[in-house]
């Protein structure tokens, strides 16, 4: 009997974890913390110049998943210019995709173009340092790999705050850069980010998450925004 029991607190302590995903708890709501995602729908959420999310993009058990390429970047229906934006994301084997921000639809076909990129890949794939996991990408390397096994969830977190950016995996602050400080437009002479006039120019914009074709899942996405 006392086994049973013990096995049934556990079952229901499991239970309890599955209910929390996609929700709120008390503090996050007193801090101002807000969903972008409900867990059921891609309320919220658009393809890239669309006015819908491509029918790629599915939740499946309560994960927003990109099943196949062809569904587009998906874009949030306003636009946030400082806060903390905290994630779960899963990715494919070998997969490819990232987080954009400050994204401006006006400045071309692709988000890219104007949006800064928190990497997200498997590393396995055996990009260079300036292109892994939790970097931004093509810019400034992660200090350490803190990635999951594939097929796991990490968690993110993403801080904007008036230009001075840090990117956060798995609780560990990997990457820190000032967005138009002197060492950031060093970084970007040179590269193909040079020719973009409008990358990291915008100081407010959508948030993205990239079709790169390779299957990616997200859950509890949410944002905090910063004065």
């Amino acid at each position: 009997m006392r086994k049973l029991i013990v096995l049934l607190f556990v079952a229901g302590l499991f239970s309890a974890a599955q209910a929390a995903e996609n929700t709120l708890t008390a503090k996050e709501k007193a801090d101002g913390w807000v969903l972008l995602f409900d867990g059921k729908t891609t309320h919220g959420w658009r393809s890239y110049k669309k006015t819908e999310a491509g029918a790629q993009w599915q939740v499946i058990d309560g994960v927003l998943t990109l099943t196949q390429g062809g569904g587009g970047d998906l874009v949030t229906d306003k636009d946030y210019t400082n806060f903390e934006l905290a994630f779960d994301w899963r990715i494919s084997k070998m997969g490819n995709s990232g987080v954009m921000y400050h994204v401006s639809e006006g400045a071309g076909d692709h988000p890219y173009l104007s949006g800064p990129e928190y990497q997200l890949l498997d590393n396995a794939h055996g990009e260079p340092p300036l292109e892994t996991a939790a970097g931004l990408f093509g810019l400034v390397a992660p200090s350490k790999d803190v990635t999951k096994p594939v097929g796991e969830f990490n968690h993110s977190l993403l801080k904007v705050d008036h230009n001075h950016v840090e990117h956060w995996l798995n609780g560990v602050k990997v990457a820190e850069y000032t967005i138009g400080s002197e060492d950031f437009e060093n970084r970007i002479k040179g590269t193909k980010f040079e020719k973009w006039p409008e990358f990291a120019k915008h100081d407010t914009g959508l948030i993205v998450l990239q079709d790169h074709g390779d299957g990616v899942a997200f859950r509890n996405i949410k944002i905090h925004v910063l004065p």
